[in-house]
């Protein structure tokens, strides 16, 4: 496999520092957060079953 490009690295770093703040919240703000994801995915329709959403 080839090298990561700047951009896939730092796409990757922003995803961790994402998740590492998610999981530092209280239980309940993470329920908020959860909450709104979700309701961004239902506002933007879910993709078929078996297709990935792409992130561009």
């Amino acid at each position: 496999m080839g090298a990561k490009t700047k951009t896939e690295q730092s796409d990757e770093a922003q995803g961790l520092r994402l998740v590492r703040a998610f999981l530092l919240l209280p239980p309940d703000k993470r329920a908020e957060v959860i909450a709104f994801v979700e309701e961004l995915v239902r506002a933007h329709g879910r993709p078929e079953e078996g297709t990935e959403v792409s992130p561009r």
